[in-house]
């Protein structure tokens, strides 16, 4: 079964890549100092600080494991190549909330990349991102969401 590829932007692998870094230099230190240190203590079935390093241990090596899988199936969108008078990943758009005539912002990332409508971060799977891509200024859209019908109006395309 091939795996599936995570587009991303060139920042969202930057920051991967740094906390894989992280994980993998600092973290893994600091926790074998602590099952050092628990060791130290003397019987290990009834240490909670042993258990407690263990756990940790497992998150971390867990997440080093979640972070590789992620960079290796990573496609960089490459924004040279991109026509930039249409939203596309990497992308910051302001719509107009046509029902509610409010401005909104948000930059359209990929999924791997950690997203959040609250932190104006949006998905191109989502049903507002794969709606978005493609679409230029002044394009209108109208979105299927599970709280209703939306209709936004393309203001400005901006690269993140």
């Amino acid at each position: 079964m091939e795996e599936k590829k995570n587009l991303m932007t060139y920042q969202g692998v930057r920051t991967y890549e740094e906390e894989l870094q992280h994980l993998k230099v600092v973290r893994r230190k600091e926790i074998a100092e602590k099952i050092r240190e628990a060791r130290e203590q003397g019987d290990l079935s009834e240490n909670a600080e042993y258990d407690a390093a263990l756990d940790e241990q497992r998150e971390i090596e867990s997440r080093i494991t979640e972070l590789e899988e992620i960079l290796k199936n990573a496609v960089v969108i490459d924004e040279d190549e991109m026509d930039s008078g249409k939203i596309n990943i990497g992308c910051t758009v302001t719509l107009l909330d046509v029902e509610f005539n409010e401005e909104v912002t948000f930059s359209i990332v990929g999924t791997s990349e950690g997203t959040s409508s609250l932190s104006g971060r949006i998905s191109n799977e989502s049903p507002l991102g794969s709606a978005l891509i493609g679409k230029a200024v002044g394009d209108t859209v109208t979105v299927e969401a599970p709280g209703g019908e939306f209709t936004y109006k393309v203001l400005k395309i901006e690269r993140i």
